[in-house]
C-alpha cells in the first residue's frame, strides 16, 4: 500500500475511517486478460451475481483463462455458467485483441489514461466503464475517479449524502468532493467500495 496515499486520503475524516476499517487490496492479483474477462463479466450485474458468474467461468478454464482458451470454449459451456450470448462475444472480441496487441501493463505503459480508454473501447463490447475498470485494476493508474460505476456513486452519496435522498447529489459535487483525494482517487474509489459491498 501506498503510504503517501494514506496520508492524503486520512486528510479526510471519511475516508480516514475507511482506511481504518477495509483492506481494499485483498482481492487476487488476476493477470491483464483474466481481470478484463472479469471486467466484461460484471457489466450490469450485482457485486454477488457477478462473483457467482465469474466462479463457474474460470472453473471452466482449468488450463488458465487466456485468450486461446476463450476462443475454443464451448459456446453452451459458457451460456450454461451464466454468461449471455453477448458476453460470450465481448469476451471472445476482447482475446482476439490481446492476440493481436499487447495490451498489458508494459505494452500500454507510455499511453495516458485516455489513450487507454480509446484504445480499449475499439473493441466491441469494452465500454468506458470496462476501460476505466481497467485502468484502475489493471495498470494501476493511481487517479481514477470511475463515476460511471454506480456502486461508487451510492457508496459517495451514502458517506457523504448528509442524510439526502439517494440521486440528490449530482456527479459535480462528487468531483468535488474527490478533489481532495487528489492524486490518488483510485484509491479511495477501492475504499468506496469495500465499504460499499461490506454494506450490501
Amino acid at each position: 500500500m501506498n503510504e503517501e496515499a494514506l496520508e492524503v486520503l486520512r486528510q479526510d475524516p471519511v475516508m480516514a475511517d475507511l482506511v481504518e476499517k477495509h483492506d481494499p487490496y485483498a482481492e487476487r492479483d488476476w493477470d491483464e486478460f483474466e481481470r478484463l474477462c472479469i471486467s466484461i463479466i460484471n457489466q450490469q450485474l450485482s457485486t454477488a451475481s457477478a462473483a457467482a458468474v465469474r466462479e463457474r467461468v474460470f472453473e471452466l478454464f482449468r488450463d488458465g483463462v487466456t485468450p486461446a482458451a476463450v476462443l475454443e470454449a464451448d459456446d453452451d459451456a459458457l451460456r450454461a455458467a451464466g454468461l449471455s450470448r453477448s458476453k460470450i462475444e465481448y469476451m471472445r472480441n476482447a482475446a482476439r485483441a490481446f492476440q493481436e496487441q499487447d495490451l498489458t501493463r508494459e505494452g500500454l505503459a507510455d499511453h495516458s489514461d485516455e489513450a487507454v480508454v480509446d484504445r480499449l473501447t475499439e473493441i466491441t463490447g469494452i465500454g468506458a466503464w470496462t476501460a476505466r475498470m481497467y485502468l484502475l485494476f489493471v495498470l494501476e493508474r493511481e487517479d481514477v475517479l470511475p463515476l460511471g460505476d454506480l456502486a461508487i456513486r451510492r457508496g459517495i452519496e451514502q458517506l457523504y449524502g448528509n442524510g439526502n435522498e439517494p440521486d440528490e447529489m449530482t456527479r459535480t459535487e462528487m468531483r468535488e468532493i474527490a478533489e481532495t483525494w487528489r492524486p490518488y482517487r483510485s484509491v479511495a474509489t477501492r475504499y468506496i467500495w469495500a465499504e460499499y459491498e461490506a454494506d450490501d
